[in-house]
């Protein structure tokens, strides 16, 4: 004799199935004949706002970020200029490289960076979108003021007067959406300035230059030579080189930021070579002296002073 179904089991298998039924009505919402109805339901998650507090020390913590390259630059200059270096090293320079692992130019470039951002802080006039910190830790009430982080940024506008600096890295941060701009966005807004309000021309003669050949055929072959100011014009400048004088906008220079007796090393330099080199000479020799024509130090190394002062012997004889 069979026996009837459980009534139990019936029950299960109906809640089974109505349970299935549910499932497939919240989830199968995807036609394959007709994709472009499907649709998916996705569960937003809740962000927890900062509070004031919090929000007041991410601003803090922030500003110490921004500040601690601009920081190494403060004290490199007092180490400079107290030369508290000197019980251990003759120069700053070797000091720097001693003690920081620093190239030559780079503590000048952090000094001169640092305050580039002192005047930006400085700059934070009443009534504009501006929040920097002041020395007694207050903010400026309205808004959040964008600030440089690296020495590069800032680059461009060491020349600058306090409120030419201002002017260029507010357009700057503009032109880079409220972020912080990077060095070419800076130069590219301080050049459409100076060519718009003629900004004086900042280089003076005698000045060592890098040529920056980039977008300028004219300057092709010539990118990472030096050169020495030789004539200042409106907005470009004439360069004696090793083989001849060159214009170039200023778009197209970078000062070495020499000291005054390194401008004159580099100087007598290039009369060194523009004495020597040849179109006549050896290919060797031409790429010797074309090396020489691309330093970035303001001397040459004791190999390089020989065979300077040998090919110099050659051409007296």
């Amino acid at each position: 004799m069979v026996k009837p179904p459980s009534k139990r089991k019936k029950a299960t298998s109906a809640a089974s199935d109505n349970s299935k039924a549910t499932a497939s009505s919240a989830e199968d919402t995807f036609d394959p004949e007709n994709p472009a109805t499907a649709t998916i339901t996705v569960t937003a998650a809740e962000v927890e706002e900062l509070t004031e507090d919090e929000q007041s020390d991410r601003l803090h913590l922030e500003r110490k970020v921004e500040r601690a390259v601009f920081e190494a630059g403060k004290a490199l200059m007092e180490l400079r200029d107290r030369r508290l270096y000197r019980s251990t090293h003759s120069t700053f320079e070797e000091y720097c490289k001693d003690r920081f692992g620093f190239q030559r130019r780079h503590p000048y470039r952090l000094i001169e960076a640092s305050a580039v951002f002192d005047n930006l802080m400085k700059m934070c006039p009443n009534g504009t979108q501006t929040e920097s910190e002041s020395d007694d830790g207050e903010m400026c009430p309205n808004g959040t003021q964008i600030l440089p982080t690296s020495e590069r940024q800032v680059r461009p506008i060491t020349k600058l007067e306090p409120e030419q600096q201002w002017e260029v890295w507010q357009r700057a941060v503009q032109e880079a959406g409220g972020k912080v701009p990077s060095a070419r966005v800076v130069g590219d807004v301080l050049q459409r300035i100076m060519e718009r309000t003629k900004v004086p021309n900042t280089y003076q003669i005698g000045e060592v230059c890098q040529i920056l050949a980039k977008d300028n055929p004219e300057l092709r072959g010539k990118g990472g030579c030096w050169g020495i100011v030789s004539a200042v014009n409106e907005f470009s400048c004439t360069v004696r080189m090793w083989d001849g004088e060159y214009t170039v906008g200023l778009q197209h220079l970078k000062s070495f930021n020499y000291l005054p007796a390194e401008c004159e090393q580099m100087q007598s330099l290039c009369d060194r070579l523009s004495w020597v080199y040849s179109g006549a000479l050896e290919e060797s020799v031409q790429k010797f002296l074309e090396m020489l024509g691309k330093l970035n130090r303001p001397y040459l190394t004791t190999l390089e002073e020989k065979v300077l002062s040998v090919l110099e012997s050659e051409i007296i004889v």
